[in-house]
């Protein structure tokens, strides 16, 4: 039987097969991560091998670099994830991956080594949206959390509010018309002469700052749940670089502070603007930026003053990892959505 009719066929008795364990695979950045998830929430290894070291002597990702390290790494990353989980090959009901979006060259080596495993192991092969792996890690974090809710989808690549319905059906509200949110503190980052990655380095530079600076800059979009960040990147730049044309002393940490302080309005402003418009009774963030502590900070404190309820994920599934595409694979299975052939390949973008 052919790998294509084979896979079809197990693909469908694994809608409704009990207990689904689904080896997933994530390169979509500079992390080369595999994973083994079993039924969607429990994790039974998630392992990453990270590139911040290497990308941080250029100031941010390159991507060859990244592709060659996911390259030299996915091997060893797998044995580990298999020797960890106290599963072997012959126990994976499907392999899943990132396809897309995220940096071509790296996305293509975790592609190509979830086909040849899945042809290799005679099991389905499962294309999975970064996006949606973003939000499958609040399973993870919430074993109880179950759709409809709203999320605030915050990272490098997307910033964005969608209406979760169900667990594959995503409706998007609002999103950023220009720079992503993670984007624009990476390039604040940069300008304070701070070191990849950009967020954490803001907010820990933050927790100094003492004054509050104005800067040339007003919420954009107000009446809307679309996003902007390239005027508050643009203020903050122009902010520094008069400073240091006119030989004027400033604090850095001022300037991280008051910049987290205006990205975070923004996001939880309109955020609890489109919770109170819908109704909303649960919010999730999702994102590398979910991580920040001031933003979870600030949501918190509204969403108890909306009677909310709050899910966001543990921080070591904020950043890439293939655990959260293992979780949200499962459910691609469940509905019958997500199977791919040998014939799949990577994609820059892919549609919230």
């Amino acid at each position: 039987m052919r790998y294509e009719d084979l896979a079809k066929e197990k693909f469908e008795k694994l809608r409704t097969k009990k207990d689904v364990l689904i080896l997933s695979v994530e390169s979509s950045c500079d992390e080369t991560s595999i994973a083994l998830v079993e039924n969607g929430r429990k994790v039974l290894s998630n392992v990453i091998s990270s590139q911040i070291e290497i990308h941080k002597l250029y100031g941010g990702v390159v991507p060859e670099i990244a592709s060659r390290n996911h390259i030299k790494n996915i091997t060893g990353v797998l044995d580990e994830a298999l020797a960890n989980s106290g599963k072997s090959l012959r126990d994976v009901d499907a392999v899943a991956v990132t396809f897309g979006a995220g940096l071509i060259g790296a996305l293509l080596v975790g592609v190509n080594f979830a086909k040849t495993l899945a042809y290799a192991l005679k099991v389905p092969l499962i294309a999975v949206s970064h996006v949606h792996g973003h939000i499958g890690a609040n399973y993870i974090s919430h074993p109880q959390l179950t759709p409809p809710f709203l999320c605030l989808m915050v990272s490098g690549g997307h910033t964005a509010i969608v209406e979760v319905e169900d667990y594959c059906k995503i409706k998007l509200l609002g999103w950023t018309v220009d720079d992503s949110v993670g984007e624009c503190f990476d390039k604040v980052a940069r300008v304070l002469g701070l070191s990849y990655p950009g967020g954490p380095n803001i907010e820990k530079l933050a927790k100094e700052g003492k004054e509050e600076i104005k800067f040339n800059y007003r919420l954009p979009l107000k009446d809307s749940y679309n996003f902007s960040f390239s005027g508050l990147k643009t203020a903050v730049v122009n902010y520094v670089h008069n400073k240091e044309q006119k030989n004027e002393e400033f604090s850095k940490a001022d300037v991280a502070k008051s910049f987290q302080n205006i990205a975070v309005e923004e996001l939880v402003t309109k955020t609890m603007h489109a919770c109170r418009n819908t109704a909303a009774k649960k919010l999730v963030v999702a994102g590398g930026v979910g991580a920040n502590m001031e933003l979870r900070r600030q949501l918190e404190v509204q969403c108890k003053k909306n009677q909310i309820e709050l899910f966001a994920p543990d921080l070591k599934y904020c950043t890439d990892n293939a655990a959260m595409i293992g979780s949200i694979a499962y459910y691609y299975i469940k509905v019958g959505k997500g199977l791919a052939d040998l014939t799949l390949t990577a994609v820059p973008t892919v549609p919230i």
